[in-house]
């Protein structure tokens, strides 16, 4: 089944990786996961792959995430099922970021979640004007993982804090600022560009196709961005944001009085402490600890429930505010997890890449 789930094959110089359900979104299962690793580990040291391209099936999108229906009946049960799972994930995250070999992620469509997992960590990221990027875990009671929590902190400012506790959906140029990408391709030149890899290096191809993104929205939101997401405290940064006197903080404040405020707080301390841990290994051993937690807590099983299952739109959050969530309530999240954690060896810094 895995080998239906992914289409693993040599075109050219290139190994492709094409995610393959895309009537799910092309989530990605365990079996996937494995899969793709599999795929790298055997064109690592191929002399005939000079490069690998990942891209998805269908016309919606790269990847929406991980299988959720799965951690949720996971969740239910008290099963191990997910913790295994990102394990797995997480260590090809890891092996992406360090790819020794270019590795072109076409963002195209809808790219969240586990998809920036196996996408944003790569040497050549691609957008196009339809790519729609983000990490909406909070709305589903759980805290940005496979890396999302590094990557976020990267981004200038505090862009990363507002993308991490709202889950906003941003295009190919806020994508590009917040370093989620690297070069922005119009959808009808993807054929042309992917042809073009078969036989030349991405250095030589990317100059052909690469132009300029259609404008965002981020950049000239940076003035309260910055101001309200510096905030200590979630709780803080909901008053900046309701005073602020701007319609778009009100309605970034709106939204996250809709999140789960346990997932919010936690998040935010993701974050903060993802900022001085060093190396991306380092930031994936913490979001498995944290991951691993949300897997026990209440609001993971109702988040999915309301957004997925019933659908009806409407979770019941325990504690239902931020001012309940405790210091005591986060710190659980960051303490060693039940039996083996995750460990990862860290290169120091990314591996440069023959572009």
């Amino acid at each position: 089944m895995s080998e239906e789930l992914v289409r693993v094959g040599v075109e050219g110089r290139t190994g492709v990786v094409t995610l393959n359900r895309p009537k799910a979104l092309n989530a990605l299962t365990h079996a996937m996961v494995r899969t793709i690793a599999a795929a790298l580990e055997g064109w690592e040291h191929d002399p005939g792959v000079s490069a690998v391209v990942l891209t998805g099936a269908g016309e919606r999108g790269l990847c929406a995430g991980g299988d959720i229906r799965a951690i949720y009946e996971d969740a239910r049960a008290g099963g191990t099922a997910s913790a295994a799972f990102w394990r797995d994930e997480y260590r090809l995250n890891a092996r992406i970021a360090r790819y020794p070999k270019p590795y072109v992620a076409i963002m195209d469509g809808i790219v969240m979640g586990g998809g920036i997992g196996v996408s944003a960590h790569g040497s050549v990221r691609i957008v196009t004007e339809r790519s729609r990027v983000a990490m909406p875990e909070t709305g589903i009671g759980f805290v940005p993982d496979v890396g999302g929590t590094y990557l976020l902190a990267l981004a200038p400012g505090e862009l990363g804090t507002h993308l991490a506790l709202t889950g906003a959906v941003v295009g190919a140029r806020d994508a590009l600022l917040c370093g989620l990408a690297d070069h922005f391709v119009p959808a009808d030149e993807l054929a042309a560009f992917l042809t073009a890899l078969r036989t030349e290096a991405p250095a030589q191809v990317l100059p052909r196709h690469v132009r300029e993104a259609p404008p965002g929205v981020l950049e000239d939101n940076r003035a309260w961005i910055d101001h309200c997401y510096a905030a200590d405290t979630v709780e803080e940064i909901l008053d900046r944001l309701l005073a602020s006197g701007v319609r778009a903080a009100e309605e970034a404040a709106a939204t996250l009085l809709g999140r789960s405020p346990t997932a919010l707080k936690v998040t935010l301390a993701s974050l903060r402490r993802a900022r001085g841990l060093g190396p991306l290994e380092r930031v994936l051993e913490q979001e498995y600890r944290v991951s691993c937690a949300a897997l026990t807590s209440p609001d993971l099983v109702e988040g999915i429930r309301a957004q997925v299952i019933d659908k009806d739109r409407d979770p019941r959050w325990r504690p239902g505010t931020p001012a309940e969530v405790t210091d005591t309530d986060v710190a659980r999240y960051f303490a060693p997890a039940d039996g083996a954690g995750l460990s990862l060896a860290a290169a120091g810094s990314p591996q440069e890449v023959p572009w």
